[in-house]
């Protein structure tokens, strides 16, 4: 995604409650197939594109704050529809919504967001096949040897 004023920016939830709209593209984008990822989705990995939290603009509708555990011990703050609860994107860690991981499913266009790299492919379902070349990690990886320049850049703004 590269052009934030096209309507590959804009998502939203399954019954229409909540819109959103990213001003700028994602810093980057994971493909995570931890087993927590796996439990939360119902699915086999979570798609998440890494964008600051305030370039997450919403549109219309107030989601829902909900805190559930994570494996790093500090919880994930969802953010999901208050009607038919769709998970939008999450907060993490010490993060917390300086940074959001919004969910690629919920974009009006997700084939939009390929992933960057695929992580935790040490719990990846043995029926899951990777593209030829991707990058890809057994564990975490990381950001300053895999995230472009521009990136790093962006993250240490969001957080300073």
């Amino acid at each position: 995604m590269t052009d934030p004023t096209s309507s590959d920016c804009e998502g939203g939830c399954a019954c229409g409650a909540i819109r959103y709209r990213l001003t700028t593209a994602p810093m980057f984008v994971h493909c995570c197939h931890c087993t927590s990822c796996q439990t939360e989705t119902g699915s086999a990995f979570a798609l998440n594109a890494m964008i600051e939290g305030d370039r997450v603009e919403l549109v219309a509708g107030v989601p829902q704050a909900v805190m559930t555990p994570s494996e790093s011990g500090k919880g994930q703050e969802i953010m999901r529809c208050p009607q038919c609860h769709v998970a939008l994107w999450s907060h993490y860690g010490s993060a917390r919504r300086r940074i959001a991981f919004v969910r690629i499913g919920t974009l009006d266009a997700p084939g939009a967001c390929p992933p960057d790299v695929h992580i935790f492919t040490r719990s990846k379902l043995p029926w899951v096949v990777l593209p030829e070349g991707a990058a890809a990690f057994e564990e975490y990886y990381r950001p300053k040897e895999a995230w472009p320049v521009e990136a790093q850049a962006r993250y240490k703004a969001a957080m300073a």
